[in-house]
């Protein structure tokens, strides 16, 4: 499919600016949790996971010119965050030991492995300057306030529940990242709001 053809008609922006707000929300409260549910894991775990997403992300980019449409952007946009949601799930159900720590490692290299091409799609999509600048502004901002509730979340943990294990705290946590992400997959439903047939057929 050619570049050209791409367009936003499939597209609701003020839900795709709020998804994008709680995504990059999300993304600032969970940063530092991932350093302690990493730990189980060995160092050449993370080596052989960094030379198996540099082959994914090369595996994704030999296949731009057919996944650059609206209907593979949610595609893969939903699989993503129904990834995520089931690591955060893991979280909160299974003890912190290798097997979660592996499968939520593996989980966030597949995201990885795709945000290439989900930030050059979502340029190429929304290519007014001013939409991209909401874009941009409205996920720098949910970042830097992600990252202070995470520090207000663990001081609060500490001091008012008297919670001072780090995993403990860290499990905690997935609370509210549960509740964000099932936001961030209403808003990316509502996002696309046109009927899936027809984003296939600009496919």
């Amino acid at each position: 499919m050619a570049v050209q053809s791409l367009n936003n008609d499939a597209i609701n922006f003020g839900w795709f600016l709020t998804y994008k707000f709680f995504n990059s929300l999300f993304l600032g409260l969970s940063i530092g949790a991932v350093f302690t549910l990493y730990e189980p894991l060995s160092p050449a775990i993370f080596s052989a996971g960094g030379i198996g997403l540099a082959l994914a992300t090369l595996v994704v980019a030999t296949q731009y010119h057919r996944i650059f449409s609206p209907y593979w952007f949610f595609r893969l946009s939903i699989s993503v965050e129904l990834i995520i949601f089931l690591g955060v799930l893991a979280v909160l159900v299974y003890p912190l030991e290798k097997p979660l720590a592996l499968f939520v490692y593996l989980g966030y290299q597949f995201t990885f492995a795709l945000g290439s091409y989900l930030v050059r799609c979502e340029t190429l999509l929304f290519v007014d300057n001013r939409r991209l600048a909401q874009l941009d502004m409205a996920k720098q901002v949910a970042y830097l306030m992600g990252m202070g509730s995470a520090w207000l979340c663990y001081q609060i943990f500490a001091e008012e529940f008297d919670i001072i294990d780090k995993v403990a705290q860290v499990t905690m946590l997935h609370w509210p990242l549960l509740a964000i992400e099932v936001i961030i997959i209403i808003c990316l439903l509502y996002a696309f709001r046109t009927p899936r047939n027809q984003a296939a057929r600009s496919a």
